[in-house]
């Protein structure tokens, strides 16, 4: 929250706007915002820790992440709050060559086109949350997937290694991510697991709000991935 409020500071001394508007350019990346996750007792040592793994990761860390895959269609809802959120996932490529936002629920070693990337041992990266993020919301819904998970031992699956942007079409089976944040509301409504952590008010009232914002949209645009950003997103969301 400071950093932005920073960083728009000091622009608007330049003369200039500075925004963490999830998708302002459809031909250029995204304003991303990136977890990455680790948990220490109480002495200092790192239980996501394990240099025996392939990837340097322990049985907690595999299940915690487990959670976090096992609910990333609901939490998407969190992480990308907004309809422009959803111009970042599942993108067209862009002027580098790739968007570098996530488009499938999978985990890979030093990986930057899934979702979940481990860059070295003993933590990983959660790249799905978006610059429109609640951070509140965002670390909330972290701990409640990955607490499921350790309590339930989930299992993430196997890591892949593939270039998912160029490579996707060889892996029919696997989830992805909701396309629009309609299905993302969906998804977190029908949550079990997200809706015991945070509560039915907590749920019914956020997905009350989102669909206000969603009406309001439909009545004066539509959603294109494609098309450029829309002067109901710039007024809504630029300052995000």
């Amino acid at each position: 929250v400071f950093f932005k409020f920073m960083v728009r500071t000091l622009a608007e001394k330049k003369g200039l706007r500075a925004t963490f508007m999830p998708k302002p350019f459809i031909n250029k990346t995204g304003n991303g915002c990136h977890a990455h996750l680790s948990i220490w007792d109480k002495k200092g040592k790192n239980l996501f820790a394990n240099k025996k793994d392939d990837l340097g990761l322990s049985k907690t860390a595999y299940n915690f992440m487990g959670g976090i895959i096992n609910s990333a269609e609901a939490l998407t809802a969190w992480f990308n709050p907004t309809v422009n959120s959803y111009k970042r996932i599942n993108a067209p490529v862009t002027a580098s060559g790739a968007t570098w936002a996530p488009n499938t629920i999978t985990y890979s070693g030093n990986n930057r086109t899934h979702m979940i990337r481990v860059p070295e041992p003993g933590r990983f990266e959660l790249r799905l949350m978006d610059g429109s993020a609640n951070p509140y919301l965002l670390q909330a819904g972290v701990i409640a997937a990955g607490l499921h998970g350790l309590n339930n031992k989930s299992d993430p699956g196997e890591a892949l290694t593939c270039n998912m942007y160029t490579e996707y079409k060889n892996y029919p089976n696997l989830k992805k991510l909701p396309d629009v944040i309609e299905d993302a509301l969906e998804q977190l409504e029908n949550s079990k697991e997200i809706r015991e952590a945070f509560g039915d008010e907590t749920i019914n009232s956020y997905i009350k709000l989102k669909k206000s914002e969603i009406d309001n949209f439909d009545q004066e645009e539509t959603f294109d991935k494609k098309s450029p950003v829309t002067p109901w997103e710039k007024n809504s969301t630029l300052d995000c």
